[in-house]
């Protein structure tokens, strides 16, 4: 779920960028996220859940992270494949900046 947050957290709203992050990068409690909004756990829990489906169905729809992956081992493959020389070496470099 944390890299579906990295991924497609522009297309959330904020009230929903700020339960995501707390909830998942800070490691909060549905409770102290409630508390510093003051609205219901149950609140933050429906908002989460719905958060969590709507970053899965982006997912599926535009497989930022699965290409995001597929690019990572074909980089690995690339590197260990290639004898790696100045100038194909700094090729891989740029194309690893491009993340």
């Amino acid at each position: 779920m944390n890299y579906l947050i990295d991924f497609y957290q522009a297309l959330l709203t904020p009230k929903q960028r700020n339960y995501m992050s707390l909830y998942y990068l800070d490691d909060y409690s549905l409770g102290e996220i409630a508390e510093e909004f003051e609205v219901s756990r149950q609140a933050v829990y429906d908002n989460i859940k719905r958060t969590e489906a709507m970053l899965e169905q982006y997912e599926e729809k535009l497989a930022l992270f699965e290409k995001f992956e597929q690019r990572q081992q074909l980089l690995q493959t690339l590197k260990r494949q290639v004898e790696l020389t100045d100038d194909v070496s700094a090729t891989i470099s740029a194309l690893e900046n491009l993340e």
